[in-house]
Order: structure tokens, then C-alpha cells, then sequence
């Protein structure tokens, strides 16, 4: 059982009893685990307005404010926190009369608390319950309590208060709040632009890791192209095995011939050369078939496993109620015959079974409720043909290939984390060389869908072109849309194996990524090509002038480029409504130019008249505008933003995410660009002077080029008006 704790970053009062409790359960020995997400405040809705927190568990139910997600915790965890019916009301007690910032009104609550604990060491029998947890909680997130405690105004409860701070699960509860309020402050000021180091904590407590004997894996399915959250997997698993001077093993984890292709796999490979990601070695699931079928038939003569054809939608059930399957006291003898006859034949039989491990059907884990270890399929596999007509699911592939293959440390995300206790177990039950597992957060950005099922309706809808749509979140789509190899890869050593889920605003990216292209991106000159106002310069050049200058002024190592001055010359529409005559601006690059006429029809800006003054001092202007020669080898380009696919930040579980599509999401707008562009290639990424930075989609050809326009992580962009 997984259940996560929303904590609002910015709460008046900080929830440290859900926190605390959090610590509790996660440092158990027991099933179930606690996720603990910290947010800004407005992303907790909470019916408790002092302290923002929201409890969500694995069916879905949500419970907010910080007194019922005490009570829930201690209904869910009672072994672990010790929950009684008089908990309950303590908490309520400590909720309403502990909070209290007024010192009289306080002060009557802190007497009676100091009587109750007067010979008592905790709030209730001779153990730390949910109830001590939730009173000094209360006491540690007001602010006049630190006095108070300090100077033993109440002796019993200093003395109760300083007792409890000395258990070090309290001291590690708030430990890891602060690191996850600093980790979202970091989001914070990389969203803003604000300087900021890449480097995350990297110093996670790898267990019994030794240099030169680590070996990690990345194992991505072929069902789909690598998106970036399976970057972060594999840059991770990269980064640990290499820090240890051991081994990563590429696998493809090809259990399912419905979904996977030759393609898919490819498309990894390259996608993994091009986050420059190179496996000591590369290896296929199915390398392994014979090996884990073998191990399966041992399962079942152990009787450690279980032939059933229950409905699915019934084994559903049964497994949610926790009801036993009227299959699961079949002999050996039967077991054996339909797994090794019908089911590896793929029979009519065998196909209405499935291999299931036998281990717990009441487990409060319901990863341990009898999990499927095996199913048939008789679709041709793309590397093994019809030679198997059953397969491993990942419940039992993963723990069986990672041992065999000498897998030292599992590191996947903690979408997993209720398997944890059922990949041990596999291993157990086969006595197998223990696998090492740690759980790092998957990466969540705002109004972005990351399952390949959702992916594939978009393309299959003809929502995106394809897995490569920059509108995508996929390796392809980011990189098509600017991302560099460079700005993804510091962004994911950034976030490090943090286990804290932080849902990311995709400004965080980008400003990264803005980092590694200013100093490179070359500078060249575009005008929106909707009513672009031509300048007349009566003193102008009468004879177009080509002239050689840099591509960019503060890297003269990008090269230089050709710039045409002419007496006739474009700006944008935008500029020209902003002028008036008789005012001296400066054209960027050239010189100061006075506006000696404009010719209007209506609010639009037909023509301008105006004179060089070269002389002018471009410090004296408040306007510095962009200008492009009005000559034949100016170059028509399309400059295409995108927004989000779906309009919510976050889609909560029952959420339909058809219902939330955005309308539209790509903006095409014509401009009018210098005649560098022709000689740009495709995936060239350039910024256009005052409008941004764009990445060649096409290349100059049959009379134009489009680029896309690349999110810096701060400029809102007026080509669409999308981040």
C-alpha cells in the first residue's frame, strides 16, 4: 500500500505531525510506504487553514486538513502509530487549542497539557503514539512555543517535547522537509532566471555498494520512444554506476509482444546515443526465456505458485476485497500439467490461465494479493517469433533477469515502491542472489501527460504529427523543440535521486537549456511579416551595401555574418505604432535614425519616413529597434510556437484526461528574416534579435524555412503568447 502526503510549501502552519508520521511509516519494516510531495500553497486545497495538508491513497480518496490526515495515517499505519480511539481525540484537541498565536489564550491549554503529563512520559500508555505526534507537531510549528519549551515555563512539557525531539525520526522528518522546501525554492529561481547550481545531492546511501562491483541497469520497454522521464532513469543509473566505477547494462525488457517492435527498440538506442548514454554491455529480456520458465516450474513445484482462470474482472475483485481464488489450492500435479501443457502451447485451455504467485491474498500490501507471474500471448515476438506462446510478466522478469545478469542496485522510480516487498520475495521464493533497490521520484511537469498509452492516443487522434512533436515529452519531441543534450542532462543531475515528488514547471528546463545556448546561438535579424512597415532613409545608402560583422558580439569564435545596409529597410508593426515623428531612435547595430514622418491608414502604420543620424548618441534613445534591408535576398521564414497539450496543472486520479485538451496548440506566424538564413541547417539553433531563440525545423528551401521557437524558462513569447 502506497498512499502520498501533499504538504503546501508556504503554510502558516507547517503540518510537522503528517510529516513525522510519514518518517514513522517509511522507516517501518512494515508494507506500507508514504510519498511525500511539497508543493506551493495554492496547489492544497485544504479545509484546515492553517495548516495545508492533503492525503491521497492508493483508491483514489483524498483527506485534507492536518487533524484528518493524522486520524487517517493512524486507521491506515495502527501498528506502526499506535492508534487508539483517543487518539482521535487528542488530535482534534491539539488542532484547536495548541495553534493558538494569542500567549493568554495559549497559556490555559499549555496548563492543562503540563498537568496531563505530569508522571506521564507520553500522552497516552508507555509508547509514542499518533497522538504525541500530532501535539508536538502543533507545539513545533508555532512560533511561541520555541521560548516557551526553551525556558521550561512548563516543566513536563519541555520535558515531554525535548524527550520526543530526541527520537531522530522527528529530527529526519523536518530534515527532509527543509530539503525539500530548499529543492523548491532551487525550481523556483531556475524559473525566474536566477543563477543557481546544477549539482544535486548526490550522496545517497547506496547499500553495501563497493567501488568497482556496482552494476545498474536501465530496462526500457520497446513499446514506445524514451520520453523524459526514462532520461532521468537512465542518466541516473549512469551516473551511480560509473561514480562507483562499476557496470550499467542496457536491457530491453521485451516480455509483451502486443505492444513491442523493432522500431521502438531502435529509436532507444538512438535516443540513448544521443543523451550520450553507452551501456557496458546490452541485453534483451527474452535472452532469458528458457531460464525463467524453468524458474517458474520451480515456483509451482515449490507451491509457491498457481495455475487460475478466474474472470479477470472477478480476480479483480477478489484481489481488491482480499478474497482467496477458488483456483489457488490446486495440486502441484494440476499446476504443472496446465502450465507446462496448455498454457506453454497456447492452447484454448492455457489461454484462459495465468501463472499466479502464491504469497498473501489478505496482505494490506495489495502488491502481495497472489500478482500474476505469467500469461499467454500468441502474437509472434519480434525476436523470438512463435517459438514462446506464455511470458514472464515485469513482476517476475525484473527480480529473476536483474539477479542472474549480476544487478547490484535496482534504481527505479517509487511508482514501484509498493512492489519493492513483492520483488524481494520473488527473489526468495527462488533463492536468488538479493537485488539492492533504490527508489528515486519520477520527474512531473505541470500540464504534461507522460504514459505511453495517453502519448500514443495523441498520435493516434492526429492531435501531434508524431513521437518527435515538439509538443511531446518525449527525448525526440524536446529536442525538436531546442532542448539541448547538454541542458537535459544538467537538468536531470540537478534534480538528483531525490525521492521528495516535486511537480516541475517546465520553465525550470528551459532556463537550463537558455544557459547553453546565449554564449553559442548565433544572432540574425527577422520582422513579422504582417504589415511590416517599410522605412525610407532619405539619406540612406543609394546603393545596397553588404558589409561582414559578427554573428555574435560577445563570441567572436561563432563567426561573423553578412549584413545588407540599404536606404530602404523593414521593421515590425509592433515598433512602428510606437514612434513618433520628430523622435530619435536607434536602429541596433547601425546607428540612430530620426523620424521625420509617419503615413497611417486607420490605427495600421503604412510607411515611414526617416534620416540617419549617425552622430546621435544611442544612449540618449529609449528605443532600439530591429531592421531588416528591404532587398530581393531577404528570406521568408514561419516561426511556430506550441502550447501544452492539456489545460490542467495536474490531473488528479479519476481525471479523464480527454476532458482537458487544449484547444489549440500551435501558432504559426510569417516573417521576413536576413539572408544568413539560407545557409542555416537543419537543427541549427539561432536567436532572432528582441524575439527570441528558435531551432531550424526546415531548412531554407522552395522560398522559405521554419523554425521553432525555443522557451528561455522567462520571456513570455508573443508567437502565441505561450511559455
Amino acid at each position: 500500500m502506497v498512499v502520498t502526503l501533499t504538504v503546501a510549501a508556504k503554510a502558516p502552519l507547517v503540518p510537522y505531525g503528517s510529516l513525522i508520521a510519514t518518517e514513522f511509516v517509511n522507516r517501518s519494516n512494515g508494507d506500507g510506504k508514504i510519498d511525500l510531495q511539497v508543493v506551493d500553497q495554492k496547489s492544497v486545497d485544504s479545509a484546515d487553514a492553517n495548516s495545508a495538508s492533503k492525503l491521497t491513497t492508493s483508491d483514489g480518496k483524498e483527506i485534507k486538513g492536518e487533524a484528518d490526515v493524522l486520524k487517517e495515517l493512524g486507521k491506515l499505519f495502527p501498528d506502526v502509530l499506535q492508534e487508539v480511539s483517543k487518539s482521535q481525540d487528542l488530535i482534534d484537541t491539539a488542532q484547536n487549542n495548541l495553534s493558538i498565536k494569542n500567549f493568554k489564550e495559549l497559556a490555559t491549554h499549555l496548563e492543562k497539557l503540563d498537568a496531563h503529563l505530569n508522571f506521564r512520559s507520553f500522552m497516552l500508555f508507555h509508547k509514542c503514539t499518533v497522538a504525541d505526534i500530532a501535539v508536538w507537531g502543533v507545539l513545533r510549528a508555532n512560533a511561541l512555543m520555541g521560548s516557551i519549551i526553551k525556558n521550561e515555563v512548563y516543566v513536563n512539557v519541555s520535558r515531554w517535547y525535548n524527550f520526543l525531539a530526541a527520537d531522530e525520526r522527528f529530527d529526519a522528518a523536518i530534515q527532509n522537509f527543509t530539503k525539500s522546501l530548499a529543492e523548491l525554492k532551487k525550481s523556483e529561481k531556475l524559473s525566474k532566471g536566477k543563477k543557481e547550481s546544477h549539482k544535486a545531492n548526490f550522496e545517497i546511501d547506496l547499500p553495501n555498494a563497493e567501488i568497482g562491483k556496482v552494476v545498474t541497469r536501465f530496462p526500457p520497454e520497446p513499446s514506445g520512444y524514451l520520453h523524459i522521464g526514462h532520461a532521468k532513469a537512465a542518466i541516473l543509473n549512469e551516473y551511480f554506476a560509473h561514480s562507483y566505477k562499476g557496470k550499467l547494462i542496457i536491457r530491453f525488457d521485451d516480455t509483451n509482444p502486443t505492444k513491442e517492435n523493432v522500431e521502438f527498440q531502435d529509436a532507444i538506442l538512438e535516443d540513448l546515443e544521443l543523451l550520450g548514454i553507452k551501456g557496458d554491455m546490452m541485453t534483451y529480456s527474452s535472452d532469458y526465456f528458457e531460464k525463467m520458465y524453468e524458474l517458474a516450474i520451480k515456483l509451482i513445484k515449490d507451491g509457491n505458485a498457481y495455475c487460475d482462470d478466474t474472470p479477470l474482472e472477478k480476480m479483480r475483485e477478489e484481489r481488491m476485497v482480499g478474497e482467496p481464488s477458488s483456483r489457488r489450492d490446486r495440486s502441484v500435479e494440476e499446476n504443472l500439467k496446465i502450465f507446462t501443457e496448455e498454457m506453454k502451447n497456447g492452447t484454448e485451455e492455457g489461454l484462459k490461465n495465468c501463472l499466479r504467485a502464491k504469497i498473501d491474498y489478505k496482505a494490506l500490501n495489495k502488491a502481495l494479493r497472489d500478482p500474476v507471474m505469467y500469461r499467454c500471448n500468441l502474437l509472434p515476438h519480434h525476436r523470438t517469433g512463435s517459438q514462446w506462446k506464455v511470458y514472464p510478466t515485469y513482476d517476475f522478469c525484473a527480480p529473476v533477469v536483474d539477479s542472474i545478469e549480476g544487478v547490484t542496485h535496482a534504481l527505479r522510480t517509487n511508482e514501484y515502491r509498493d512492489r519493492n516487498a513483492q520483488y524481494d520475495w520473488v527473489l526468495q521464493a527462488l533463492n536468488l542472489r538479493k537485488v539492492h533497490i533504490w527508489d528515486f521520484s519520477r520527474i512531473n511537469f505541470v500540464r504534461t501527460l507522460l504514459s505511453k498509452r495517453k502519448l500514443q492516443w495523441f498520435v493516434d487522434k492526429h492531435y501531434v504529427s508524431n513521437w518527435d512533436d515538439p509538443r511531446f515529452p518525449t527525448i525526440r519531441g524536446v529536442r525538436r523543440r531546442g532542448m539541448t543534450v547538454e541542458g537535459l542532462r544538467n537538468f536531470i543531475i540537478s534534480q538528483g535521486p531525490s525521492r521528495n515528488i516535486i511537480n516541475l514547471d517546465w520553465s525550470v528546463l528551459w532556463a537550463l537549456n537558455k544557459k547553453i545556448i546565449d554564449p553559442v546561438a548565433p544572432r540574425f535579424t527577422a520582422v513579422d511579416a504582417e504589415n511590416a512597415v517599410p522605412v525610407t532613409l532619405v539619406n540612406g545608402p543609394a546603393t545596397p551595401a553588404k558589409e561582414e560583422r559578427p554573428k555574435h558580439k560577445k563570441n567572436p569564435e561563432v563567426g561573423t555574418k553578412d549584413v545588407i545596409f540599404s536606404g530602404s529597410v523593414l521593421i515590425d508593426q509592433a515598433d512602428a505604432q510606437e514612434l513618433n515623428e520628430n523622435e530619435e531612435v536607434t536602429f541596433m547595430d547601425w546607428g540612430n535614425v530620426i523620424v521625420e514622418k509617419i503615413e497611417k491608414d486607420g490605427d495600421i502604420v503604412k510607411s515611414i519616413h526617416a534620416k540617419l543620424h549617425l552622430e546621435g548618441d544611442f544612449r540618449k534613445t529609449s528605443k532600439k529597434l530591429t531592421w531588416l534591408a528591404n532587398t530581393d535576398d531577404k528570406v521568408d521564414v514561419e516561426m511556430v510556437n506550441f502550447d501544452h497539450l492539456i489545460t490542467k496543472d495536474k490531473l488528479e486520479e479519476g481525471d479523464n484526461f480527454e476532458d482537458f485538451i487544449t484547444p489549440e496548440t500551435e501558432f504559426r506566424t510569417n516573417g521576413i528574416a536576413d539572408l544568413n538564413i539560407r545557409n542555416l541547417k537543419k537543427g541549427d539553433i539561432i536567436q532572432f534579435e528582441r524575439k527570441g531563440y528558435f531551432r531550424v525545423d526546415e531548412p531554407y528551401a522552395n522560398g522559405k524555412a521554419v523554425l521553432f521557437y525555443i522557451p528561455d524558462g522567462k520571456t513570455v513569447s508573443k508567437y502565441g503568447a505561450k511559455k
